[in-house]
């Protein structure tokens, strides 16, 4: 008798082994072609999440995203390593890129070109400020190749917190999805 019992325990679990592991894979290519449709759904109960409802880790999405949108971003405005960091206690966000091509990458220079920062939960459109001897505390040089460039927003009350996901908008330019670290 012992012997049955000990037979179907190893079952169950060999079942619930190969059911999570063809789980994982199906949810870990649904999770790159659809994360906005992940981050849209509702947070999950306190439950324990059964073989058949595992979810991909959070950042794997975002990593997933970002490596596609590295070349998107590179084909179609001339910047790689995009990135949101907190700075000076969380009261400003910088946002820095580097060029690969000078040319496409003018647009996020552009004087005339208002940048905002958007945080995707909560909707606050943070801004570049603007200092009364220095100016705006942002780049606007000529884009050379290979060089870093930076803004920096203003998150006055810390709106938006590390692991926030972030847009940013400068004139035609726009990224979504950004996480800030």
């Amino acid at each position: 008798m012992r012997t049955t019992t000990t037979v179907n325990i190893k079952a169950t679990l060999l079942a619930g082994f190969l059911a999570s592991s063809i789980a994982v894979p199906v949810s870990l290519g649904q999770a790159a072609q659809g994360e906005d449709q992940a981050r849209q759904a509702p947070a999950a109960s306190n439950s324990p999440p059964s073989s058949l409802t595992l979810k991909t880790p959070p950042s794997f999405p975002a990593a997933a995203k970002s490596a596609k949108a590295s070349m998107l971003y590179q084909r179609l405005w001339g910047i790689d390593n995009i990135q949101v960091r907190e700075t000076s206690s969380g009261a400003l966000l910088r946002f820095s890129w580097r060029v690969v091509d000078a040319n496409k990458a003018k647009v996020l220079s552009d004087k005339k070109a208002t940048p905002y920062l958007l945080d995707e939960r909560t909707g606050a459109a943070l801004q570049v400020p603007t200092m009364e001897k220095v100016g705006q505390l942002r780049q606007t040089a000529t884009p050379q190749n290979g060089r870093e460039y930076w803004m920096v927003f203003s998150n006055k009350g810390t709106l938006v917190k590390p692991g926030s996901h972030v847009g940013i908008v400068i004139g035609s330019f726009h990224v979504n999805g950004l996480v800030v670290q």
